[in-house]
């Protein structure tokens, strides 16, 4: 006897959260940050600063990505507890440059934010939920292709946006086609406040120390 009677239904899924914060990005902020002292990174150039976030001109910017990560932390992650900006740096994509396949240690949600107007085509984030060496590759068929299947996802950057996503994901950057820099900021974040129960003797706070 054929099965005609079925059904499908999601265990787990993986969130990006998007949200624009063009209101909080000015001119002048963008010319600061474009100017910024920049070095030589793997692919593309990173900022010499790599908290720039830190930075008094980026006051209202970081209000802004704090606000985004306030509602992620509750909405999204439904935690009591509050994420905040570890690092965060400026970066450059010059023309046929991108992002090599890399993760974000020690943090627990990362970010990008396009502060500015994005050179077209758009370099897309390309995100694979493959987080270990494949033994089997199993790809779905290219019409077979959903949610529950597929491992890679593509996210369209949107110049005054910023996005929000795991950082244990493998994501990369394709390489920029357009004859114009491609520039971006990038952030990672952890956790402050109270994590266990002090009946259950595993109470820890977690606080922000100073840097070294």
């Amino acid at each position: 006897m054929a099965i005609d009677d079925y059904d499908i239904q999601p265990l787990f899924a993986i969130p990006h959260f998007k949200a624009a914060i063009g209101h909080a990005i000015s001119s002048e902020q963008i010319e600061y940050i474009q100017n910024l002292k920049m070095v030589k990174n793997r692919d593309n150039f990173i900022s010499e600063n790599l908290y720039i976030f830190e930075d008094p001109e980026l006051e209202s910017i970081k209000i802004a990505v704090q606000e985004a990560l306030d509602i992620y932390s509750t909405e999204v992650m439904g935690i009591a507890q509050k994420l905040y900006v570890t690092q965060s740096w400026s970066l450059i994509n010059e023309p046929g440059v991108g992002m090599h396949t890399h993760s974000h240690s020690n943090s627990i949600i990362s970010g990008s934010l396009y502060y500015c107007d994005l050179p077209s085509p758009v370099a897309r984030m390309v995100f694979d939920k493959r987080i270990t060496y494949q033994q089997l590759e199993l790809n779905p068929q290219r019409s077979k292709q959903n949610l529950f299947n597929t491992p890679v996802n593509i996210v369209i950057p949107v110049a005054n946006e910023i996005l929000l996503f795991p950082s244990e994901l493998n994501h990369l950057v394709e390489t920029n086609g357009s004859e114009q820099p491609r520039y971006s900021i990038a952030f990672n974040t952890f956790i402050k406040g109270k994590l266990g129960g002090y009946r259950d003797v595993s109470e820890l706070m977690i606080e922000p120390g100073a840097r070294e």
